[in-house]
């Protein structure tokens, strides 16, 4: 398998631009065409798991804490984090982090740990902004649910709990074709009028590509009119913490306690209530 195939998967879980801006995850050793048949998984990357991977033959460690927060000017062997990273090159093995961005994805990090305490009803503390944006696009009226079904696929109109949320709202068009079109209606050199649906949703960033490359596939224009817009809305399924309900009261003691047991901790630190 090839090492961006594993990177895109990883990257639908939890995007790039997920994460905070002091964060440096991703690949951060390696070629995006470099064959990978092991993987080990780590909390962080140190020189142990560097012998450890290359001891189990594995061409790929993907870490939680990235190995490299900011740039490296020396590489004399000096700090752990310079022979971390020349051992990996020495050995063709690629370092990949996944930090921030798994933590601030709803099914991400947070959500497990939610889960092996048996919180309910859980949400994102402080959800971020500026992830999300509007596409509208103008179809002719006959051809608005397959391009509609286009957009809906590559991901777009999720809101909460809803799914496959559009506006749309009915206009005329207008365009007039020049000898080198091949218009989908009208005749060349004339004015035409056409019945359009106006079709407004909204999208992660990241989709952005999908999203476009659905519509222009699926709509029955050869010149698609579309327009992208910025929007703050806070992004309710990204962010920073969770917040959940137990399924009962509990003391104290008690919640600590459960917090030791569940996690399997030796020993937990905690500020006062």
């Amino acid at each position: 398998m090839k090492l961006i195939e594993i990177t895109t998967y990883l990257e639908s879980l939890a995007p790039l631009n997920y994460q905070e801006d002091y964060d440096n995850s991703g690949l951060i050793v390696g070629y995006s065409d470099q064959e990978i048949s092991q993987a080990l998984i780590s909390l962080d990357c140190t020189e142990a798991i560097v012998d450890e991977a290359i001891a189990n033959n594995c061409e790929l460690i993907i870490s939680h804490h990235p190995i490299v927060f900011k740039g490296l000017k020396k590489f004399n062997g000096k700090t752990y984090v310079q022979r971390v990273v020349e051992k990996a090159i020495k050995n063709s093995i690629a370092i990949y982090a996944i930090h921030t961005n798994l933590d601030h994805v709803k099914t991400g990090v947070n959500q497990k740990i939610a889960d092996k305490l048996g919180l309910q009803n859980c949400r994102i503390l402080s959800p971020k902004n500026n992830l999300l944006k509007k596409l509208i696009t103008f179809v002719p009226i006959a051809q608005a649910d397959e391009v509609r079904n286009a957009l809906f696929a590559a991901g777009a109109g999720n809101i909460g709990n809803y799914s496959e949320v559009s506006f749309n709202s009915n206009g005329t068009g207008s365009f007039k074709a020049n000898e080198n079109a091949t218009p989908f209606s009208g005749e060349i050199d004339l004015r035409h009028q056409e019945q359009e649906v106006k079709i407004e949703v909204i999208y992660p960033q990241n989709i952005e590509n999908k999203l476009l490359t659905n519509l222009i596939m699926a709509h029955p224009y050869e010149e698609v009119a579309y327009d992208l817009y910025p929007i703050t809305n806070a992004f309710a399924e990204v962010g920073a913490g969770f917040i959940g309900e137990l399924s009962s009261p509990q003391e104290e003691p008690d919640f600590l306690h459960h917090v030791k047991k569940q996690m399997q901790a030796q020993v937990i630190r905690h500020t006062v209530f």
